[in-house]
């Protein structure tokens, strides 16, 4: 396996373990109308980011993958908001877990807008 590949597959399972313990972490928020909003929209965007980062790997040409990386990084940093939210309106009680949280929604997108920085910048 390449290097490019076994990057390839670890942001793969990086991505759907972020996803996983998105869902896992939104049954610990404090129960009401805000978080159950909060929720909804937060394992929305979680999800997404895996679903569409597996999508960009399927690409058939430079300008899809670059389309689906957009995606990514939009739904990454939309699951960073919605974590700061619940951080800032303290709708969770494992705050550890919502730090961890936040730290890797920010590596990823982080990550995944160098990636497509790097596919603009080779159009």
């Amino acid at each position: 396996m390449t290097e490019k590949e076994i990057f390839i597959e670890k942001m793969r399972k990086r991505t759907k373990k972020f996803a996983v313990n998105v869902i896992r972490f939104c049954d610990s928020l404090k129960t009401c109308k805000a978080s159950a909003v909060i929720t909804y929209q937060l394992v929305k965007s979680a999800t997404s980011t895996g679903a569409n980062y597996r999508a960009s790997c399927r690409a058939r040409s430079k300008n899809e993958f670059f389309s689906k990386i957009c995606i990514v990084v939009e739904e990454a940093d939309e699951s960073e908001y919605w974590l700061e939210v619940i951080q800032d309106s303290n709708l969770s009680n494992d705050l550890k877990e919502l730090e961890r949280l936040l730290i890797e929604s920010n590596e990823i997108v982080r990550i995944m807008s160098k990636a497509k920085n790097s596919t603009s910048n080779n159009n």
